[in-house]
């Protein structure tokens, strides 16, 4: 089996609106890989995101605002090494387990799935907490394998994972990027990681955010048991 270092890696994210704390996010993938690791990002902002981004070396590819999904697939399907990792611009996820993400993909896991509530997710909202716990639930549920953070935008996957599936969601992509490989039958692992507090104003209505999530959740499991 190969093994992958840090040059093998692609670090990608959709960004929007981002100033405030893209550019500690692209530093912290710099100290943590030693600047080897590739960096892709899908861009819709009308703020400085993206020419910080530039400044930090990552590659960025612009496009009309379309929604997360829309952007993340882009990047997902844009980076060019072997192992793809997403993470969020909003600084909530630790670049610092990067290295335990990529030792786990060597050992043979084809997803790593960060698992933010195994140290309670403080930092979120509590009602957002809630629902995550319950979009869990609901997925388990269904695909009859027991996940624990469907939603978490901080993942490692093997290229060829990626490539193999078409993804269709878009403000439910996180939940569907651990779905069908699970029920696919790759190998995926929860990693637990702590979440920080975000920097900058979310951008996701929580209502209208959830909703669209949950009915992912439902359809996604339905589509891959009867494809």
């Amino acid at each position: 089996m190969t093994e992958y270092t840090f040059d093998d890696v692609s670090v990608v994210m959709g960004t929007y609106n981002e100033a405030a704390a893209i550019g500690t996010v692209l530093d912290d993938i710099e100290r943590v890989t030693g600047g080897r690791a590739e960096v892709v990002c899908v861009d819709g902002s009308d703020d400085e995101t993206p020419e910080i981004a530039r400044e930090h070396g990552a590659r960025v590819i612009e496009q009309e605002p379309r929604g997360y999904g829309y952007a993340v697939r882009e990047a997902l399907l844009s980076a060019s090494n072997p192992v793809v990792v997403t993470t969020d611009c909003d600084d909530t996820y630790p670049m610092d387990a990067l290295p335990r993400f990529l030792e786990l993909v060597n050992e043979g896991y084809d997803v790593v799935s960060g698992d933010r509530l195994y140290h309670g997710a403080d930092a979120m909202p509590g009602f957002n907490r809630f629902g995550n716990h319950a979009f869990a639930a609901v997925a388990s549920a269904l695909m009859g394998e027991r996940v624990h953070d469907t939603t978490t935008g901080m993942r490692a996957y093997r290229a060829e994972v990626l490539r193999n599936i078409t993804w269709t969601e878009n403000t439910g992509l996180s939940a569907e990027l651990l779905i069908r490989p699970l029920m696919r039958g790759y190998d995926v692992t929860e990693e637990p990681i702590h979440y920080a507090e975000r920097a900058g104003e979310t951008k996701l209505d929580p209502l209208a955010g959830g909703y669209a999530i949950a009915k992912s959740i439902v359809k996604v499991p339905l589509q891959e048991r009867f494809r």
